[in-house]
């Protein structure tokens, strides 16, 4: 694997640039990555550089991750019916995946531990499409190096292998079930578990004869190298009991207990391995208890005892922390399993609760270390219920667990705790805070959540409490004093705002927005996730005479406008505090209450200049998504009600906006193009033709093909592009815009990845320009879609041609559709009609699809002439059944539940920033309804029928007999008979 130096010196200076504290430079550097990404043998280049002693570590390692993130992105996934058939264009080149294949193995044996996680992350990416089947040589290659590395002693060689297998295994945690992937695992656990338990065994026998003296730092290794194989184990018997794994169970079980119940020299618990080990183990029984009961029930007792002392003990161990959350989890299964009569006597209860459960929802150093220090991670974890369970979680779990049970008892002792605590508070308020935290912990963590079931563990009178315990620390006038108090008391309001009547929860949004301005990012942050929650909260109303539910807002403008301004400048105010000024949790709740509330006058300048002054910052160096998306939300949001309410503040969103987002994309800032495009959008739908210069100028530049060379950005870009035509359909006679626009329309229907697109744009397209400008291009818009169809024929496709033909039928008339379609070859309608479109037509879905489909296909059974031949008779009543199927089928789907969707602008999470399209919700406008004259399609259908009948008396009747299936011919009479309508 040779690699010229220069290239190696090339790509360590970039990859050096991209940490550079200037815009300019990190951004050259990101573009040279970008542009040498696409030249044959980077990847390979990227290993070379990772495993380059001769370089800087960071440059190293920098290449290990890229090369990590490249072989997850461009290694060439196995080929399926649904993938997309413009998937393999930016892949790696076949050679490349081959030499990575022949020397990944070897470097991640010889990298430091740092890039060998990488690359082993790495090994598992290409390992995911292409092993075992593509890769046969891959596990004898771990497997004959395992043993060598056991043979010499090299335990540490072994632990880079056993990394690697576990990277490789993975897969099978979480995967479905399917023979394939039982296949694959049948191939790994012949090759692999006999090898896995010698090393197990082996390493075992190791550390038992270890000597009491012995370093921790040699003794690491060893419970590392145990560690990963009770991760492989966790892997391997994570879709089913193998019957190796049953066969050896005893030797498994036997090592694992005597991890959970040797205590080892202090300074070797203090290094943590010992407990990062036990927490593995712990997985592993939680494992067993869950799915292999029956062959693990004999070793429970034992292991329930072990794991229960295990939380007695006391240690210093920095990763206890853990270990207790996988123990505390592994009591919760037993407890609500047919085995929790192991904790089912009263002494036993009492233990558990004043042992295990009560300690660990008490808040410890580490937890306030994190509170001060990183509280990101602290509200990520507690708050939001992070992937790592906390410890307070998992004791309240456990407690859940025991109460499934044994609610009574367990209600006793916890109300009974609950009153200590609050008691203690009471005698010595200033240094017993941590005691009526830990109350309003067992409160939340045992009290009834809306929806849930089972019935709730009454531990106390909740509207005692609230009034008693909660609100006063809301109200309080020190309110800056004891802010983790303070925060569990948000939490809690956050926890149970379904069940806080609307008339108390407004009454408390004032005392509530000061924390808005509390100096702790923790209070500030939870303050406002309870005011975003409040805000989305909604209560489900059947809706009268129909199998539908309707979730409604429970608070709307009307309530929160009065509160509005306040809450937006204490927002504002708690975005300049130091860590706060890309707090996520702010941005959010500012997003929601633009979105909710009716603001007007100056308030609107002063958000809006604030939004776009944060926004300028931001575009220096792009790095919080979730942050920069609310706040393009927020700026949505407050253009979208302000400015529909007051089309006079449109000129003010242009001349504010327009500078920082003509930056975006002067300076490509790539990130950001995908928001621009959208926010353009919403600003061309906000105006009033004719278009400013400004306006049209972006129009030549969206018309440009270069334009749509990022497909990230495609979707916003066919908003804008909706927008304009929306805005401006008689101009694009001129300078040749309509050819440009079927252009690219050409290259989007061509990719399945932009077909969607595609057709968003061609429906805009004939929604909104006449007949005698589109006349010219629609034979050649049939015959790019028809030559398509001919390789791309699934039902999304399909459903999306009948979609565009039912508009071009309601728009221009079933004449003109006839007529265009035929033009590209005789008699091609008919052909398209019967293949297509009535096998297709019951498969719509979408309410304004439905209607536009079935009205479409009404039209065509009463005014076209192609139907309504005599030798048409067959098609004409197989039509007429698709449609009533249709209208069967939403009808039969029974209740459903209406989401306003308005709360849906969250974007999906991400671990780092990657272009990519995320919808702006609040930028979003309202589909076009073509048909607004049409109430109600079913009826549409039978009234056009009975006139039609009534023109030829008899005709029609013996059609839908022969050709009407005789459930659809009841479903249709039912409808005459409901709208007395008579077909003769």
């Amino acid at each position: 694997m040779e690699v010229p130096p220069e290239m190696l010196d090339a790509l360590a200076g970039w990859f050096a640039q991209t940490l550079s504290p200037d815009a300019a430079a990190r951004r050259a550097a990101e573009q040279s990555l970008s542009s040498a990404a696409s030249s044959p043998g980077f990847a390979l280049a990227l290993l070379a550089l990772a495993s380059s002693p001769r370089h800087d570590l960071q440059a190293r390692l920098a290449a290990s991750v890229y090369f990590k993130n490249e072989l997850r992105r461009r290694w060439p996934k196995p080929s399926s019916p649904d993938s997309s058939d413009d998937a393999s264009d930016n892949n790696l080149p076949a050679t490349d995946c081959a030499i990575v294949k022949t020397h990944i193995l070897n470097l991640l044996l010889t990298a430091p531990p740092l890039i060998q996680s990488q690359l082993s992350e790495a090994l598992a990416a290409a390992a995911a499409a292409d092993f075992p089947a593509n890769w046969d040589s891959l596990l004898p290659s771990i497997v004959a190096s395992l043993g060598t590395a056991l043979t010499a002693g090299d335990v540490p060689a072994a632990n880079s292998l056993l990394a690697a297998a576990a990277s490789l295994f993975a897969r099978f945690r979480n995967a479905f079930d399917t023979n394939t992937l039982r296949i694959d695992l049948k191939y790994c656990l012949e090759g692999f578990a006999a090898p896995l338990l010698e090393v197990f065994l082996s390493t075992s026998r190791r550390l038992q004869s270890s000597p009491a003296s012995a370093n921790p730092l040699e003794l690491r290794p060893v419970f590392d190298c145990l560690r990963l194989c009770s991760e492989i184990f966790h892997s391997l018997n994570s879709v089913d009991l193998p019957e190796f794994f049953e066969d050896h169970m005893r030797d498994w079980m036997t090592e694992f207990r005597a991890f959970l119940t040797t205590s080892y020299p202090p300074p070797v618990e203090a290094d943590g391995a010992p407990d990062a080990l036990r927490a593995a183990v712990c997985d592993n029984l939680q494992l067993y208890m869950e799915k292999y009961e029956e062959e693990f029930r004999g070793y429970l007792k034992e292991f329930v005892e072990a794991v229960w002392g295990l939380l007695m003990a006391p240690t210093v161990s920095p990763s206890r922390g853990q270990l207790a959350v996988t123990a505390i989890r592994f009591l919760t299964t037993v407890a609500e399993s047919v085995h929790h009569a192991l904790f089912g006597t009263p002494d036993a209860m009492k233990q558990i609760c004043d042992s295990v459960v009560v300690p660990n929802l008490r808040l410890r150093d580490e937890d306030e270390e994190s509170f001060e220090v990183n509280w990101v991670e602290y509200v990520r974890r507690d708050a939001e219920g992070s992937d790592t369970d906390t410890l307070r979680r998992a004791a309240c779990r456990l407690l859940r667990g025991l109460a499934a049970n044994y609610r009574e008892q367990v209600a006793a002792l916890v109300s009974a705790q609950v009153q200590q605590m609050l008691a203690a508070y009471a005698a010595d308020r200033a240094n017993n805070w941590k005691e009526k935290d830990a109350a309003i912990y067992l409160v939340i963590a045992l009290m009834q959540k809306p929806g849930a079931t089972g019935g709730g563990t009454p531990v106390v009178d909740m509207e005692s409490f609230f009034t008693s315990v909660i609100v006063p620390e809301l109200q309080a006038a020190d309110w800056q004093s004891e802010p983790m108090l303070k925060a569990t008391v948000l939490r809690f309001l956050k926890e149970f705002k379904d069940q806080i009547p609307k008339a108390t929860a407004l009454a408390l949004l004032p005392s509530v927005t000061r924390f808005l301005t509390h100096e702790s990012n923790v209070v500030h942050s939870y303050a406002a996730i309870f005011i975003e929650n409040l805000l989305i909260t909604k209560d489900v109303v059947q809706v009268p005479g129909a199998s539908v539910v309707t979730r409604t807002p429970r608070y709307v403008a009307a309530d929160i406008s009065s509160f509005a301004q306040q809450i937006i400048q204490s927002l504002s105010t708690a975005l300049n505090y130091p860590d706060s000024y890309e707090n996520p949790y702010l941005m959010k709740c500012l997003m929601r209450v633009l979105g909710v509330a009716t603001i007007a006058g100056q308030i609107v300048h002063e958000i809006t200049a604030r939004l776009v002054g944060i926004l300028m910052e931001v575009c220096n160096n792009p790095k919080n998504p979730d942050f920069n998306h609310y706040l393009f939300e927020s700026l949505a949001a407050v253009i979208g009600k302000a400015g529909e309410q007051d089309p006079a503040l449109v000129p003010l969103f242009e001349a504010s906006l327009f500078p920082v987002l003509q930056r975006i994309l002067v300076e490509d800032i790539s990130e950001f193009w995908p928001y621009a495009f959208q926010i353009f959008a919403q600003l061309v739908n906000l105006s009033q033709p004719p278009l400013s210069q400004n306006y049209m100028q972006l129009f030549g530049v969206l018309l440009s093909n270069a334009t749509w060379d990022r497909p990230p950005c495609v979707p916003a870009l066919v908003r804008l592009l909706r927008a304009f035509l929306r805005k401006i359909p008689n101009e694009l006679n001129q300078e040749g815009r309509l050819p440009n626009i079927l252009v690219i329309f050409r290259s989007l229907v061509s990719r399945a990845s932009t077909e969607d697109s595609a057709f968003y744009m061609l429906n805009t397209l004939v929604q909104n320009v006449g007949l005698d400008t589109m006349s010219p291009h629609i034979g050649e818009i049939w015959s790019t879609l028809f030559t398509r169809l001919q390789t791309r024929q699934a039902v999304k496709f399909v459903n999306s041609i009948v979609v565009v033909m039912s508009l071009v039928s309601v728009k221009y008339g079933p004449g003109v559709l006839v007529s265009s379609v035929d033009t590209v070859q005789p008699s091609l309608f008919t052909t398209i009609l019967q293949r297509f479109w009535i096998p297709n037509l019951k498969l719509i879905k979408g309410s304004l699809e439905i209607k536009l489909t079935t009205v479409a296909s009404t039209k065509l059974l009463c005014e076209s002439a192609v139907l309504l031949d005599a030798a048409a008779a067959q098609t004409w009543g197989k039509l007429l059944d698709s449609i009533v199927a249709l209208f069967s089928r939403t009808d039969q789907d029974g209740a459903q539940e209406q989401n306003d969707g308005a709360d849906a602008a969250d974007s999906q999470r991400t671990s780092g920033y990657s272009v990519s399209f995320v919808r702006l919700q609040y930028a979003g406008k309202s589909e076009d309804d073509l048909l607004k004259e049409v109430n109600d399609p079913k009826q549409f259908l039978v009234t056009s029928l009975a006139s039609l009948s009534a023109q030829s008396p008899g005709r029609f009747g013996p059609v839908i007999e022969q050709h009407v299936d005789p459930a659809n011919k009841g479903a249709l009479l039912q409808l005459c008979a409901a709208y007395n309508a008579n077909i003769v």
